[in-house]
């Protein structure tokens, strides 16, 4: 089962499109499953109706969601639910599920994705289930746009199989960035102690909107040097990419060594350093 939901305004109004159950497989499913994929290709409810709390919503193991070009990525998620005692947490009757959304308020997102699935959960008492679930991230699919990377929330969806709906956000923030790649040349290689290395690269990023990566402008990038038997490297200088992302720059050869380009990344696009590029100095 397949989940995907992207909101958008259109008229004034919030519209919310989703891939959900297909109807015959679930007529097959619990009811808790079914009941489930029927909320989220609806839409999350703004309406509190089923009594139950999510906390601890953990994402990606608290590091940032890193999305490139095309791949899909799976976000696994840890989070608790805690209801009243005398609620029914049977598969047939409930499910439960986490979502990141882009905005203000899990209400009114500007883009919002839910697990494909309900989570797993196990009971910790009587009133508290631990659970994990995943959520995908298609690019190739439309699910980001450029403008979503960013920080999203972290929130959960649960529902009963009488339509009993709770929708919770604001459950701590979730960086989703976009990948960046990083490449470099040093040349001539070998070279003569003394004389001059021209080193370039390219600093590219995905474009989710194109499927494919292009140059990320007037970033700083560092060029880094470590010797042949050394295991650190050190800045050399700092300069900034082209308006295509490029990079070029020279250096004076001293000892035989390794070349690369570092970027610490920003809060839209991953950091990345380059494979080393090694230069034999005669």
């Amino acid at each position: 089962m397949r989940i995907r939901a992207t909101v958008a305004a259109v008229s004034g109004a919030l519209v919310l499109s989703a891939f959900a159950v297909p109807a015959a497989q679930a007529a097959d499913a619990p009811s808790g499953k079914a009941a489930f994929g029927a909320a989220t290709a609806d839409g999350p409810a703004t309406a509190a109706t089923l009594n139950v709390t999510f906390s601890k919503v953990k994402v990606n193991s608290g590091k940032a969601v890193v999305v490139g070009a095309t791949a899909k990525v799976a976000i696994p998620v840890t989070y608790t639910v805690t209801h009243a005692a005398s609620l029914d947490v049977s598969a047939d009757n409930f499910a439960s599920g986490p979502l990141i959304y882009r905005g203000s308020s899990v209400t009114t997102p500007t883009n919002e994705l839910i697990s494909d699935d309900p989570g797993t959960c196990t009971a910790a008492s009587t009133t508290v289930l631990n659970c994990k679930g995943t959520i995908y991230i298609r690019p190739s699919d439309g699910d980001v746009a450029n403008a979503d990377a960013g920080t999203w929330k972290a929130g959960g969806i649960a529902v009963t199989a009488d339509g009993a709906l709770k929708t919770q956000g604001d459950q701590g923030n979730v960086p989703v960035t976009r990948l960046a790649k990083l490449t470099v040349n040093a040349a001539p290689e070998p070279v003569k102690k003394g004389k001059t290395i021209t080193v370039t690269g390219k600093l590219t990023r995905a474009n989710w909107e194109a499927n494919t990566y292009a140059g990320y402008s007037t970033q700083p990038v560092k060029l880094q040097f470590r010797k042949k038997n050394s295991t650190t490297y050190t800045t050399v200088k700092t300069i900034k990419t082209t308006t295509n992302g490029s990079l070029k720059t020279t250096v004076k050869a001293t000892v035989d060594g390794y070349f690369r380009y570092a970027f610490a990344g920003t809060s839209t696009t991953s950091p990345v350093n380059a494979t080393g590029d090694y230069v034999d100095v005669k």
